[in-house]
Order: structure tokens, then C-alpha cells, then sequence
């Protein structure tokens, strides 16, 4: 897992991003910031790191899990749903069994770092322009949302990727980080 990308046995495919210094959190005259999303700080994440260039998919944790949990079931591309931390920590362990490298969440600082990609703006292509569930093209270049979710998931890696290859990293599912957020 030396170069920049690195596919394993189930087709998923990890990123590495570069280690770095980047503003973590919005700034307070953001639209729509809540109060746990400040205030901004520098962070510097000192060793580089691999993430996953999609959500896991339906079918990624099937195959390791044997079952799919998903409401949203039936699209083997779409990222699983309805899963706990706790769930998670035991796909983790099975990954790791499977013998193919050491996996683990991200922290919220590497995951708002991978997110970021680069830029300082809400969305890694641009600021918010409307709120709530109303049209927001930059948003909507880049992640499901209200505005179109129509109460289901839908496939990854369908939206523009940010500058590092990283899709849906604003929209579709919540995510899981290892820390406490």
C-alpha cells in the first residue's frame, strides 16, 4: 500500500492523501452553521493517511458481514445505511481479518481534511447558496440531498468527486469517525 491508490480483494478502493495543515470547522457568519461547527482551528495532521474513495457499498458489506442492513436495500452500489458505530467496529475487524491491511475510521479531522480537499469553502466546490432542502448548485454538482433525495439512497461515485477523487463526501449517508464526533 505504498503508491496513491490501492484497490483490495472487494474492489474497494483507497486514496492516500498527504499529511497537511488545514482550517478545521466554518467560520461563524457561515449559512446555516450550527454551534458544535466551531470555532475554527488550525490542525496539522502529521503522517498521511489512505481513506476510501467512496462510502462502503451494499455490497461490500455483504460480502463481509453476510447480510445487508440497509432500508435502503436492493442497489448493491449504494452505500449501506443503518448501521451503529458498534456495526462498524465489527466490519472493521472482519476487514482486518480478511488479511488485505489494517483498516479503522477516520478521525474527524482526517475526515473533514479528506472532505475539504484543499479548499476552505462549505462544499470543496464553492460556498452555500441556499438552505435547507432549496436548490443549491454547488451542492447539488456534488451530493445528494433534500432537494432530490426523494427518501432514498442512491449510487456512489455518481456526483463530481473533490480534487483528491473522494465522492459523496457531502451528501447521501452520514458517516462514521472513530473519535467521540
Amino acid at each position: 500500500m505504498s503508491s496513491g491508490r490501492y484497490t483490495n480483494g472487494l474492489g474497494q478502493t483507497f486514496i492516500l492523501l498527504p499529511a497537511g495543515t488545514f482550517t478545521m470547522g466554518s467560520p461563524s457568519d457561515e449559512p446555516g452553521r450550527g454551534s458544535d461547527e466551531g470555532p475554527q482551528h488550525q490542525v496539522t495532521l502529521t503522517q498521511p493517511f489512505y481513506i476510501q474513495q467512496t462510502e462502503v457499498t451494499q455490497a461490500q458489506w455483504e460480502a463481509v458481514m453476510g447480510s445487508n442492513p440497509s432500508a435502503y436495500s436492493g442497489c448493491p452500489t449504494c452505500p449501506v445505511e443503518t448501521v451503529s458505530w458498534n456495526d462498524v467496529q465489527e466490519f472493521i475487524t472482519k476487514m482486518n481479518a480478511r488479511g488485505e491491511g489494517t483498516y479503522g475510521l477516520p478521525t474527524e479531522a482526517q475526515w473533514e481534511y479528506a472532505a475539504r480537499a484543499g479548499t476552505n469553502t462549505a462544499f470543496y466546490n464553492g460556498g452555500i447558496t441556499e438552505l435547507g432542502c432549496g436548490y443549491d448548485p454547488n451542492l447539488y454538482a456534488i451530493g445528494w440531498y433534500c432537494y432530490e433525495f426523494a427518501d432514498d439512497t442512491h449510487a456512489v461515485a455518481v456526483k463530481t468527486a473533490n480534487a483528491w477523487g473522494l465522492y459523496d463526501m457531502s451528501g447521501n449517508v452520514m458517516e462514521w469517525c472513530s473519535d467521540w464526533y
